[in-house]
Order: structure tokens, then sequence, then C-alpha cells
């Protein structure tokens, strides 16, 4: 049997490995070889802290590497055990945690430290069962964990691990299918070198981060290359599938600047919310708002948000500004409108607390990063 592999853009033979056992050996030994070498130097990887590596595997989902190293050590800093974070305040850890994004991982994270303290005498669990019956802790997360923290023989499966196996054994299909995730979690444990599920599934995260990339995959630089069925067949781009690609809905909200008095008269004073837990963005401080709904105007939605939300109103008067912004699912242009409260003392109605605050204290409070934008342009005024 031959193989074909690719070099310098000229195709070349090359022997087959053998049996699938050699192959799959020679596949682990050249990827912990590389590794051994080429590992980032991230700061979780200096720790064998359960907690420490937790936190790092939360703040890693759905965001980039060079996004949480701003945050990690920091948050650490402020809450460096499970007890302190148990026993922090929610609005302290949304605080710390502000433009990080997908705030609801920091709500997740303080829950399960609370019940690792309550329930688990301050000890992580050690088995992927138990770390699923976690908030926030997903098959990959309790993997990663699992493996890292306690070098378990568990798999794992984020996006770059996924796009090295595709392309490794060329399994076609959308990977966030469930057949083709069983065939890709298979891949994974057969790869797996006892006793290394740490090194090994950090090796394969690297490389899916560093070398075998989406679209300009560094084939020259992979220390598997001559094992990489896609290299060899000139496909590595089509590995993995794509999903099909689905209409992301737009939504236009209003957000209240509300002020007690004139915008920006000596003593005026801005009016805030606190989202409910259990809404979006839930447990962040927002300029007060919401959807503009089928035939109304910016300005007649937001006084009927306002009035719907907190209870009083307002003069709506100019626009401050308009901010962009997307979420997993969908994308939203909201519109920040400068109001004047005329009449009504703000209750919680559909919010779980308001204040009346300063710009200047704004930074007491964690904002989203849309709400954020607000703030920036009011001290540009």
């Amino acid at each position: 049997m031959q193989r074909l592999s690719r070099e310098g853009g000229r195709r070349v033979c090359s022997a087959a490995m053998g049996n699938d056992d050699k192959r799959t050996k020679d596949i682990q030994e050249r990827l912990l070889a590389w590794y051994a070498i080429e590992a980032r130097d991230l700061p979780w990887r200096n720790t064998r802290d359960p907690y420490a590596i937790l936190v790092s595997e939360i703040m890693l989902q759905q965001t980039r590497v060079e996004t949480v190293l701003g945050y990690y050590d920091r948050f650490l800093g402020r809450f460096p055990t499970f007890d302190a974070l148990a026993a922090s305040s929610l609005d302290d850890v949304l605080k710390s945690w502000e433009g990080l994004g997908y705030y609801r991982r920091a709500r997740n994270l303080r829950r399960a430290a609370q019940i690792v303290v309550d329930e688990h005498g301050g000890q992580l669990p050690l088995t992927v069962s138990k770390l699923r019956s976690l908030p926030g802790i997903g098959p990959y997360t309790a993997g990663a964990i699992a493996s890292i923290a306690f070098n378990l023989d568990e798999p794992v499966l984020d996006g770059n691990v996924v796009r090295v196996l595709a392309r490794l054994r060329r399994i076609s299909g959308d990977p966030s299918r469930a057949a083709t995730r069983k065939r890709l979690l298979r891949e994974a444990q057969s790869l797996l070198p006892r006793s290394q599920a740490s090194h090994f599934n950090q090796a394969l995260m690297d490389l899916g981060a560093r070398v075998c990339l989406p679209r300009s995959p560094r084939c020259h630089a992979c220390p598997v290359v001559n094992e990489c069925d896609a290299h060899y067949a000139g496909e590595e781009i089509a590995y993995p599938g794509k999903p099909a690609r689905k209409r992301v809905p737009h939504i236009d909200v209003v957000a209240g600047i509300v002020w007690s008095t004139e915008p920006f008269a000596p003593g005026s004073r801005l009016l805030i919310a606190k989202r409910r837990e259990a809404d979006m963005l839930g447990g962040l401080w927002e300029f007060p708002g919401g959807r503009v709904e089928d035939g109304e105007t910016l300005e007649q939605a937001l006084a009927r948000e306002l009035r719907e939300e907190l209870s009083i109103d307002t003069d709506v008067l100019e626009l401050l500004l308009q901010v962009k912004h997307a979420y997993t699912h969908f994308r939203m242009t909201m519109h920040a409108y400068h109001c004047r409260h005329i009449g009504g003392e703000p209750r919680a109605i559909e919010c779980a607390d308001w204040a009346w605050t300063t710009i200047t204290d704004l930074d007491a409070y964690a904002l989203s990063t849309a709400d954020r934008k607000i703030v920036a342009a009011l001290r540009k005024v």
C-alpha cells in the first residue's frame, strides 16, 4: 500500500506506516515530542491547581486565548480559591468578568464554586460524571478538566481538536451533528495514550491553534503530516464539514440615558437598572430599555419600555449614539437616547434593581460591552 504526501507543492510517495496500532503510536509519539518543544506558555499550564484550571476552561469557552490572558490572573488574584469565589457577591464576580462576555459563564462558575464548597468539601470532583453535574460544565469542559487537572484518560473535543481529527482521518460531516460527533469522539479516545492525557490533549489543542489552521493550514510544520489522510488527498480545507449557514436575525433595541433633571446639568444623576439573573446578561447593570415592537417609533418604544420596566415617565430627548453588537444567535442595533425623568418613583418591575448614579460612579457597576460604549460616549461630551 502506498500513500501520497505533499511537500513544497510536489506530490511524492512515502511508504505506508503499517497497521493502525503502529500508526496510532506514531501519532502519539510525534505529537508529544512536538508539544514538549512547542507548547504555548500559558499561565494555566503552570499550575496543577484544579480550581485555577477550572477557571481557565470556563473562560476559554467560546473565547480566544489572547482575550482570556487579559482576565485570568486578575480574576484569580481577586478570587484565588473555591472558598473565596463561593463567598463573593454576584456583582463582584460580574465586575471582574466585565468585557469578557458570555456572562452566564461567570454566574455558573460562582454557583459551581458554592456547590464544590457545600457538597464536595471544597475539592473539585474527580470524575467526569460529577464534573458534568456542576453548572456550566459540559462534555468538553469536563473532559478537559479531568485530563488536564487529574491526568485521567478522557478525550476532549473543542474546535481545534475537531479540525485536527477530521483532517487526520478524513471524517466528513457537520461536527455539530450527533453522528459525526460520535465518530470524532471515538477517534479522540482511540488516539489517547494511557496516562498521558494531560499533555496529549493539550498537544492536539495547540496543533489546531497554531498549525492545523482553518483556512491556511501550515502542513509543512505539522509533526503528523505524514499520517494525515486529508493532506494525502489534498483536501485539507474540506475538513471538517461545515454546518448549513443560517440567517442571523437582527433586532432594534432602545436604551434610555435617564437624567434626574436636564442632561449634564450640575447635580443631575443617571438612572440605571440591574437585569434579572434569569435574563440574558443576567446580573449586569444597564441603561434601561428594550426591544422595539412592530409599528413603534424608537421614541415610542423607549417611553413604553421605561414605564414597563421601572414605572417612570420620561421625555425622550435627542439620540446620543447607535451601538451595533453581535451576539451568538442574533445581531443588535441599540439606539441610546438622552431622557429626562418627569414622573414616577422608580420601581423594579421588570428588572432586579435600580440606582441613581453619576457618570464617574458608573465604573463601580458591571455593564455589558454595549452599555460601556454609551458610558464612553457620555464622557466625550
